[in-house]
């Protein structure tokens, strides 16, 4: 999946003769504190509701100074790509542009979290198991043969670590929900257990946060 795939059409770019106070509506409208700023197919850059904040609002945004000039995502970009790039800066929207630089349009925080809740990776039913590994010991094949050899397939995994720790933690995703035998099987081979959800509690749990941010998302 490529940002092409996700790009928003709904959300118009502002112009650099659109004031400050006009940027603040489109933002309340669309439930966003980003909007890129388009001249001609040319992406300016991102101005922020703190950005209009700082300014006199009745003034047109092409006048204000940008604190976010650069950020913005190519149209084969991968979404692992956009979820740096929106995590990095602290986004809710990333505009997007073509080969030849021209904007095409954006993808916003909102719709990447749509995609990511409606993959099959989250939507097929299973289970959740969260591995705490040292950074030296982490062989995702070697996890992959354990829980293979249990008649079970991983749907999804992704690491978590921090710069100063020497432990990761690896969350999987797994395709049954009786998953004891798996986790009797890694504790064997000396895996540590940090975490482990059937798919009716993490499905719940899930969903209430996901809930709860879609909320957030639309104060």
């Amino acid at each position: 999946m490529v940002a092409e795939s996700l790009i928003s059409y709904t959300i118009v770019p502002l112009r650099t003769s659109d004031t400050g106070e006009e940027a603040l509506s489109i933002m309340d409208d669309f439930h966003v504190k980003h909007l890129p700023i388009v001249n001609n197919e040319e992406l300016l850059g991102l101005i922020s509701e703190e950005d209009i904040l700082e300014f006199d609002v009745n003034e047109p945004v092409g006048s204000y100074s940008l604190s976010l000039t650069h950020p913005y995502a190519r149209i084969n970009d991968h979404i692992y790509e956009l979820m740096r790039l929106l995590t990095q800066h602290n986004l809710t929207v990333i505009p997007v542009v073509d080969n030849e630089n021209k904007y095409v349009g954006l993808v916003s925080q909102e719709d990447l979290l749509r995609y990511f809740a409606s993959t099959a990776s989250f939507a097929e039913p299973g289970s959740i198991i969260v591995l705490e590994i040292g950074k030296r010991d982490y062989a995702l094949s070697e996890i992959a043969r354990i829980i293979e050899a249990e008649n079970t397939t991983i749907l999804n995994s992704f690491v978590t670590s921090t710069p100063d720790s020497t432990q990761i933690e690896l969350t999987i995703k797994l395709s049954r929900q009786n998953i004891q035998p798996i986790i009797a099987s890694l504790q064997r081979f000396d895996y540590i257990i940090k975490a482990s959800f059937n798919e009716i509690e993490y499905f719940e749990s899930l969903k209430d946060r996901y809930d709860a941010l879609m909320a957030y998302l639309n104060i």
